[in-house]
């Protein structure tokens, strides 16, 4: 073989394996193997107190006490006076699966407060966001982020993200990766106001 061969060989062999990596990431991540995934870096990150962008969601049917229709929405705007949290999740990722009995149970723990949860699902398929709300028994709405445009308005850099949103509105806190039952009954109970996990503050 020639060394011109030889070069058009050597050349060729590792853009293949880039496009084969690209693939395999692609399919795994459902469709966007860009510097995004799973995080991997847990816990409390600081961020801006500021009006929570304003976004509709399409929201997915399932197991939810409302038992929304596909074609049924929700705006953020609804949600003003209550506690939001927006759980940024896809179906395929090991810790958005390993959280989501966490979620549900506090969820229904709180379901008697101003509180709510709000499921944003991105980089998935719709049958394989159905799966996983069905077998996790979630129970608070859920939609697809389609375009992505909730995830990039919100500045989310992978998965689990969640944000929580004070009854005014604004953004108030972010935390990466899987949070612990703990850990999100102190940041629901903080933004309740609620003093000793019991009574409301003045």
């Amino acid at each position: 073989m020639s060394k011109r061969n030889w070069i058009i060989v050597g050349t060729a062999v590792p853009v293949l394996a880039f496009i084969a990596l690209l693939a395999w990431a692609s399919f795994k991540s459902g469709g966007n193997p860009g510097g995004l995934g799973v995080n991997d870096d847990f816990g409390q990150v600081a961020v801006e107190e500021e009006l929570a962008w304003e976004f509709t969601l399409e929201l997915l049917g399932g197991p939810m006490p409302s038992g929304p229709l596909p074609d049924e929405s929700l705006s953020l705007s609804e949600l003003r006076g209550k506690v939001v949290l927006l759980d940024f999740w896809a179906s395929w990722c090991g810790p958005c699966q390993k959280e989501a009995p966490t979620l549900t149970q506090v969820y229904q723990e709180y379901s008697d407060q101003e509180v709510e949860f709000v499921g944003i699902d991105i980089w998935d398929g719709r049958l394989d966001a159905l799966n996983h709300i069905e077998r996790f028994g979630v129970l608070y709405p859920n939609g697809i982020d389609s375009d992505g445009t909730i995830a990039i308005n919100y500045g989310v850099k992978g998965i689990p993200e969640k944000i929580f949103i004070n009854p005014d509105g604004m953004v108030a806190k972010k935390f990466v990766g899987p949070i612990s039952a703990q850990n999100l009954r102190a940041v629901l109970n903080e933004l309740l106001g609620v003093v000793d996990g019991t009574s409301p503050s003045p």
